[in-house]
């Protein structure tokens, strides 16, 4: 009995803190691991898969869309390419066809000699457009070069005129060449000529940027090319294996 008194009194004196009795409840409480995924952490690795499983989605079908293209995919295009074109020939003379890489090169890649004359050429030319096609048969020429074809019938703006044959540059094609380095584009007079029998002999000469396009083994053709927007002078040559 006195001891439960005296225990009253020295609790009433040193009150027990709460606190201090009992540390664990005014502790902060610790945070436990959780096995459980947050749930931006959920969404985020939700995105994740989605986005995996679309990119597999897409490599899948990336066979079946590289066929689909394929097989949407145009034909080939003409082959195109600039060269150099020179038209002369003597007032009196036949028409010549000169193809270079460039002006400085004395070796043409297309020799051609017309059987049109240089007058008649310069007639058809004042209407402001010549067409000349030369033809040739795919018998005994089949499996020849087109541009080594060495005869060919000749339509100028739909008339037949005659032939054109190939030739291979002589010492005085060279010289005509050389002469002409000078030009890149225009057309003039040589007061001289390069003939043995008529020095006097005017040259004629009309040199230009043509675009040579080949659109297969049977078809090429060069186009003249002005340099300014304004109509000028058209003037197109083709060579077509039938």
């Amino acid at each position: 009995m006195a001891i439960d008194v005296l225990r009253r009194i020295l609790h009433c004196f040193n009150p027990t803190d709460s606190s201090a009795a009992n540390p664990a409840s005014s502790a902060a409480p610790k945070r436990r691991l959780s096995t459980s995924l947050r749930d931006d952490v959920v969404a985020d690795h939700e995105m994740i898969s989605t986005r995996g499983t679309h990119d597999q989605d897409s490599s899948s079908d990336s066979p079946g869309i590289r066929a689909t293209f394929a097989t949407l995919a145009a034909p080939p295009r003409p082959s195109k390419s600039m060269v150099i074109g020179t038209i002369f020939g003597y007032r009196r003379g036949h028409v010549w066809f000169c193809v270079q890489h460039n002006r400085l090169s004395n070796k043409p890649i297309l020799l051609l000699e017309f059987s049109i004359f240089t007058n008649q050429l310069v007639q058809e030319m004042r209407f402001g457009l010549v067409r000349i096609a030369l033809e040739c048969d795919r018998s005994g020429l089949e499996y020849c070069p087109l541009r080594s074809v060495p005869v060919w019938k000749m339509i100028c703006n739909g008339r037949k005129v005659g032939f054109a044959a190939k030739k291979k540059a002589s010492e005085r094609v060279r010289l005509i060449l050389k002469t002409m380095q000078c030009v890149s584009v225009g057309a003039g007079v040589i007061p001289y000529g390069f003939k043995k029998d008529s020095d006097s002999e005017e040259l004629l000469y009309m040199r230009g940027n043509y675009e040579h396009v080949v659109g297969s083994a049977d078809s090429e053709s060069f186009h003249l090319i002005n340099l300014d927007e304004s109509p000028g002078q058209e003037l197109s040559v083709f060579l077509l294996r039938s």
